[in-house]
């Protein structure tokens, strides 16, 4: 589409670029914004700060830096839903529950909530149904944690603002402080594990799919039954997702 530039409003050009920046940046600080921006930092300090003002932005932990808002994670159709990108990740789930024996799902984040981007079902009478479309509290599911582990603990605050969070069962983390606790052992563990946190007699392990920015992480879920997912058990199918996962790039006939 040709550019329009007698119509152009500077500033507002100037928030939305900036904006896109952050589907690919965790953090930029104002002097990372200006650089890839090209315009003088006073300039991107008051974008920076406008945004933040309506949640579209928002201060890491250490103050200097900033990161997406709630506001504009929620934005926009999570990553999962293109064409090519189910294709493939079909391709990794048909591995992922050969490998496991359980039900294994693809998940992405929205705000505060996962939401099934697709899944395949275990072969065992008793297993979890994969629930494509259906969105779950984050804080409480394995894919959750796992999607919410790159962010920033300032990140996470913007969408847990407040202390308390929601309990989803008498296992669910019930503290922002417990959950970036909890986020701090996912990230040195490589994988993540929600034990009847999200639906009782249910454990989960999830470890990432792909994605390198906030808005287009996937992570993959492997959902087991409690009395056949114990801790030992749930690191082996933590293994076995990796393995999984990474024939995600493969050519669909290797």
């Amino acid at each position: 589409m040709a550019s329009a530039p007698d119509y152009t409003i500077e500033s507002l050009d100037t928030g939305l670029r900036l904006m896109r920046l952050f589907l690919t940046h965790d953090t930029l600080t104002v002097s990372e914004a200006a650089e890839l921006l090209e315009v003088g930092r006073s300039t991107a300090h008051r974008v920076l700060t406008t945004l933040e003002g309506r949640g579209f932005a928002g201060r890491d932990a250490s103050g200097r830096g900033y990161s997406a808002g709630p506001e504009l994670m929620r934005l926009g159709r999570p990553a999962g839903f293109g064409a090519a990108v189910r294709e493939r990740v079909a391709r990794v789930l048909d591995v992922a529950v050969r490998r496991t024996g359980e039900t294994v799902q693809a998940v992405a984040l929205i705000g505060d909530r996962i939401i099934v981007t697709d899944g395949r079902e275990s072969p065992h009478p008793v297993r979890v149904r994969p629930g494509a479309g259906l969105t779950h509290p984050a804080h409480a599911t394995a894919g959750g944690k796992m999607l919410l582990a790159p962010m920033t603990s300032g990140q996470v605050c913007a969408l847990y603002p407040d202390e308390k969070l929601e309990p989803v069962t008498a296992r669910t983390l019930a503290s922002r402080t417990a959950l970036l606790a909890e986020l701090e052992g996912v990230r040195d563990r490589g994988h993540a594990v929600s034990a009847g946190e999200s639906a009782r007699g249910m454990n989960a392990v999830a470890v990432p799919l792909s994605g390198s920015g906030p808005r287009d992480r996937l992570a993959l879920v492997a959902s087991v039954p409690a009395d056949r997912g114990d801790e030992a058990e749930l690191d082996e199918h933590a293994l076995r997702l990796r393995q999984s996962a990474a024939t995600l790039e493969r050519p669909a006939d290797g």
